[in-house]
């Protein structure tokens, strides 16, 4: 059994072993990676941001824990979105500008 002293390798180790091997045989790490990656964060961060900021603001949590808030800052709601659109938007704008 795994664990207990048997001098085997988990199946889980030999995968990642063989995963470095391919990375390390790439000779470009970026395109490995796909050369638009950080652009695909940017607008998925950004994304994420913004629309779960906005969905608490329009459905708060129906049960609540002593002392939370019954609904979020307003303000700080507002400058959430506006900052995770702002990234978005930059996300989506370095994909389509290549």
């Amino acid at each position: 059994m795994p664990g207990e002293g048997s001098g085997r390798v988990p199946k889980v180790i030999s995968h990642l072993v063989a995963v470095a091997a391919v990375v390390a045989q790439a000779t470009d790490f970026e395109t490995f990676l796909g050369e638009d990656l950080l652009g695909w964060l940017t607008l998925a961060i950004g994304g994420a941001l913004a629309v779960g900021t906005l969905l608490a603001l329009l459905r708060p949590p129906g049960q609540r824990a002593d002392g939370t808030l019954a609904r979020p800052p307003l303000g700080r709601s507002l400058v959430m979105i506006g900052i995770g659109s702002i990234a978005a938007i930059w996300g989506l704008a370095s994909l389509l500008g290549g």
